[in-house]
């Protein structure tokens, strides 16, 4: 084998290795404590909001923030701050996912998305009469 073909199916197996790891480590989801030590890496957090803490819209330097604080699946609490609007039936929201980082003591999310309540709870579902005249 040549040492062009040698280097090059080298590069190649080194290429496959650096994009499925990269593949793999975002679609990972960490924690607080995580995200608070690597402060200026963004993070894919998944938690609940902690109903019993204030929820804050306000606007800043006409910007509108979101405050409101999460638990992580690890049950750590902490501050977060979206810089957007809250969106609709937020406080209804069965879990929340963050993308985001740290900055000081407050995570900062720069996406928001929620996983909301289902519509159509299985249970709560009734029978349903139609009258055809």
């Amino acid at each position: 084998m040549k040492k062009t073909q040698l280097l090059g199916l080298i590069f190649v197996v080194v290429s496959i290795g650096v994009i499925i790891s990269m593949v793999y480590n975002a679609d990972t989801y960490a924690s607080f404590s995580e995200a608070r030590d690597h402060p200026g890496r963004e993070f894919h957090i998944i938690g609940d909001l902690v109903r019993n803490m204030p929820v804050e819209e306000k606007v800043v330097n006409n910007t509108l923030l979101l405050t409101f604080y999460m638990r992580d699946k690890e049950g750590e609490v902490t501050e977060v701050m979206y810089f957007g609007g809250k969106p609709q039936d937020f406080e209804q929201s069965d879990e929340v996912v963050l993308i985001g980082r740290y900055e000081g003591d407050t995570f900062v999310a720069s996406s928001l998305l929620l996983k909301c309540p289902s519509k159509y709870n299985p249970d709560e579902i009734g029978q349903t009469e139609y009258v055809f005249d």
